[in-house]
């Protein structure tokens, strides 16, 4: 389906996977929160087997989870502001 684009893509994937300033468990869990924060299960799934086998620990992945729910959670707030404001809503006029 992706034909002529396939090559191209896995040559840069894979290169992210090499990089000169990220050590290997930094570049795990940032690749698992970038997976958590696209909504990749295969991708989650991919980096969370991976950081099992580099020794990374539950709390770790704890710790990563939360960041990415709180960026999440932020920039719903920050959705919910601006349509409030781009639509002129009241909110004090809503009931109790």
């Amino acid at each position: 389906m992706l034909g002529k684009h396939q090559k191209p893509y896995q040559e840069f994937y894979h290169s992210t996977h090499n990089n000169e300033h990220l050590d290997s468990k930094t570049e795990l869990l940032v690749g698992l929160a970038a997976a958590m924060a696209m909504n990749c299960s295969p991708c989650t799934n991919y980096y969370l087997g991976q950081a099992k086998k580099a020794g990374i620990s539950k709390g770790e992945i704890e710790d990563v989870t939360a960041k990415v729910m709180a960026v999440a959670a932020g920039q719903k707030k920050l959705q919910m502001q601006q349509v409030i404001a781009d639509y002129n809503i009241d909110l004090e006029s809503f009931g109790r």
